[in-house]
């Protein structure tokens, strides 16, 4: 019989699974990785300067928001925010993995997209903003196939 006490750290465990990718972006790579091959989805890892970044804010805004690339990403992909924000403050575990995934893929510049497999390993990489909105997104997705 499950007491009060397992059923309550259950419900604990969902909501923070459910808030980690709170409109479908993560900041935790290990768990994308792992949400990624149970799911057979492609990981997006998006470097960026949130804040302050022009060319972030405008990839942002014309593309992440817009309901063709949620829709796209829902089926498709799992989605990792890896930010470098100037106005505000990063968990230092965050901060540690951010500086840690700019190495490993040896981002110098934003936004830099990393399009991994869902076994981690690197599909493509660009540096730079991608114009076309979603569908140009998906074009890029879709030309790595």
């Amino acid at each position: 019989m499950n007491s009060p006490r397992s059923l309550l750290l259950a419900l604990v465990a969902a909501l923070l699974t459910t808030s980690a990718f709170a409109g479908g972006w993560s900041d935790d790579y290990k768990t994308s990785l792992a949400k990624a091959s149970k799911e057979n989805k492609n990981v997006l890892l998006d470097f960026t300067g949130s804040d302050w970044c022009g060319w972030c804010i405008r990839l942002k805004k014309e593309t992440f928001d817009q309901p063709a690339f949620k829709e796209y990403a829902d089926k498709n992909l799992v989605l990792v925010e890896v930010d470098f924000p100037q106005g505000k403050t990063l968990p230092n575990a965050v901060k540690m993995q951010n500086d840690g995934l700019q190495e490993q893929y040896q981002v110098q510049g934003f936004p830099t997209l990393v399009l991994l497999s869902p076994a981690g390993k690197v599909i493509k990489q660009q540096s730079g903003y991608i114009p076309g909105g979603p569908k140009g997104f998906i074009d890029w997705v879709n030309s790595a196939k």
